[in-house]
C-alpha cells in the first residue's frame, strides 16, 4: 500500500499542475508510471481513466468561468472521438508504445515551454479555423490520443496557440473538453477489446479529483507561473527522451 500511496501523491500534484492550464495530466501520469516501471498494460488504462476524471473537473471549472467555446470545440471533437475509439482498441508492441509515449511527452515538454512565452492578450488576435482543418487536426490527434493513452490536449493546445485559433484560457477550456471526450472514447475502445481497470484506480481517482479541483480553480481565474511550466516541461522532456531514445 505504501507504493500505491506514494503514486497517489504524485498523481495529486500532477493533476493540480496540469489542470491549471486545461490539461488532465495523462503525460504526467505516464511519466510517473514509466519512472516507477509500471507495465504498459497498466499505464494505458490508468492514464485514460484518471484523464477522464481530471478533464471533467477542469472542463466544468473553465466553462463556469466563461472560457469555453462550443463553436471552436465541436468540429475537432466530431472526428477525434471515433478515431480515439479506434486507437484505444489497438494493441501496440511494448517498444513501439514506449517510443510513441516518449514522443508525446517531448511534444508536451515543448508545448509547456512555449506557453511560458505566450502573452495573455493573444486572445484578441485569435480567429476560428476552417471546418476542414478542424476535422483533419481532430481526427489525427484523436487517433494518437487513443493509441497512446494521452488525451490529446498536449497536441491540440499548441496547434490552437501557434495558429492563433484561440487565446490561453479559451485554449485551456477547449483542450479540457477535447481531452474528456477522447479519453472516454479511448477507454471504451480499450475495455471493449477485453481490457480491465487497474487494481488501485479508485484510490488514485480520489487523489486526482482533489488535485484537479484546486488546479482548475486557480487556472480559470489567474495566469500561472511561467517558471512552473518550464520546470514541468523539462521533467517531461527528460522522461520523453528516456522512453523514446534510450
Amino acid at each position: 500500500m505504501h507504493d500505491v500511496a506514494i503514486t497517489g501523491i504524485y498523481f495529486f500534484f500532477i493533476a493540480l499542475l496540469y489542470s491549471t492550464v486545461g490539461h488532465a495530466g495523462a503525460s504526467g501520469f505516464l511519466t510517473t508510471m514509466a519512472m516507477l516501471s509500471f507495465p504498459p498494460g497498466v499505464m494505458k488504462p490508468t492514464a485514460l481513466a484518471l484523464n477522464i476524471i481530471v478533464a471533467l473537473v477542469t472542463t466544468i471549472r473553465f466553462a463556469m468561468a466563461g472560457h469555453f467555446s462550443w463553436r471552436l470545440f465541436w468540429p475537432f471533437a466530431l472526428v477525434s472521438v471515433p478515431m480515439a475509439y479506434i486507437g484505444g482498441g489497438l494493441a501496440v508492441h511494448t517498444t513501439i508504445y514506449k517510443i510513441l509515449v516518449g514522443i508525446a511527452l517531448l511534444f508536451a515538454a515543448a508545448h509547456l515551454v512555449l506557453r511560458s512565452s505566450v502573452a495573455p492578450d493573444d486572445a484578441e488576435r485569435a480567429g476560428y479555423p476552417g471546418f476542414g482543418a478542424s476535422l483533419a487536426v481532430g481526427g489525427g490527434i484523436g487517433f494518437l490520443s487513443g493509441l497512446t493513452g494521452v488525451g490529446g490536449g498536449i497536441f491540440l493546445s499548441p496547434v490552437l496557440i501557434i495558429l492563433h485559433w484561440a487565446g490561453l484560457r479559451r485554449t485551456a477550456a477547449v483542450a479540457a473538453a477535447f481531452i474528456l471526450m477522447n479519453s472516454i472514447s479511448g477507454l471504451a475502445g480499450y475495455l471493449q477489446k477485453g481490457g480491465a481497470f487497474p487494481e488501485h484506480i479508485a484510490f488514485w481517482s480520489a487523489a486526482v479529483v482533489s488535485g484537479g479541483i484546486i488546479g482548475s480553480s486557480l487556472g480559470a481565474t489567474k495566469f500561472n507561473s511561467p517558471v512552473l511550466r518550464v520546470l514541468l516541461g523539462i521533467m517531461l522532456g527528460m522522461a520523453g527522451l528516456k522512453l523514446a531514445v534510450i
